[in-house]
């Protein structure tokens, strides 16, 4: 008769008598896009997913990583950038969820309204296409800009067709821009640099967009994942009523659920 330890059933689970949680890893930009992740992370578990929270500084190197399988993951932007970066380099790369909304808005240190603004003042908006598009299009809704196509999300500063106030545009990269505060008129910043930066989207900006705009965030993997189950136990773990309930105490609609 086979006499089995305790030690012996310990090192059997350890080597293959139990299946091991896959681990894969998320990218994320710091603030809330991170600190979500992190509540995420802990419903995955109990899921037998181990998540990895990976965090940037930018928005050009977390799909980069995803492309190179540096990643598994990704989380910290809308579809617009996606599709645009997409066409620039035919990475494989799809969106598979939504996970949060939020209204963006524009900041000034000097102005407490748009109509305050100056003749020849100037703004700060982000360098790349989509979210200088986005800065583009809040001005618009507030009638200080007319844009040859307000619903264009790839709008430029060439798509400006009225500037009544000669508004003169600065592009920077978006991780800059809450930088930019105290030199400029007048900044559209990305919620999540905003909030990093200590502001609050839903009382410090002057003027917001709509909240039901195209700008809502996504979870994104490589073409060849999308079906994978751990795809499905991944959007599980975000769409969670204890991932929702961490979104509105924490953000208190500076960030929405979309699930």
């Amino acid at each position: 008769m086979r006499i089995v330890t305790a030690a012996a059933i310990v090192a059997a689970l350890l080597t293959g008598g139990m299946a091991r949680a896959e681990t894969i890893r998320v990218g994320v930009t710091a603030g809330p896009h991170a600190e979500i992740l992190d509540v995420v992370k802990k419903v995955a578990a109990e899921r037998g997913l181990d998540i990895k929270v990976i965090e940037f500084t930018d928005y050009v190197i977390p799909n980069q990583a995803l492309a190179q399988k540096e990643l598994e993951a990704n989380s910290f932007q809308h579809e617009p950038y996606l599709k645009n970066q997409i066409a620039k380099t035919g990475w494989k790369i799809v969106k598979v969820a939504t996970s949060i909304g939020s209204p963006q808005g524009v900041y000034s240190r000097k102005y407490k309204s748009l109509a305050d603004l100056p003749q020849g003042a100037k703004v700060a908006i982000a360098n790349d296409p989509s979210n200088g598009a986005r800065g583009l299009m809040i001005l618009a809704l507030h009638g200080v800009i007319k844009l040859k196509n307000p619903e264009d999300v790839t709008s430029t500063v060439a798509d400006i067709v009225d500037n009544p106030k000669k508004l003169k545009f600065i592009e920077l990269d978006a991780a800059q821009l809450p930088r930019s505060l105290q030199d400029v008129d007048l900044v559209s910043i990305n919620n999540n640099y905003a909030v990093q930066a200590g502001l609050n989207p839903a009382t410090d900006a002057i003027a917001h967009e709509n909240p039901d705009g195209p700008w809502v965030n996504i979870l994104a993997v490589r073409e060849e994942d999308k079906d994978k189950p751990w795809v499905k136990e991944f959007i599980a773990a975000y769409h969670s009523d204890p991932v929702k309930e961490f979104v509105k105490t924490r953000f208190k609609g500076t960030y929405l659920p979309t699930w």
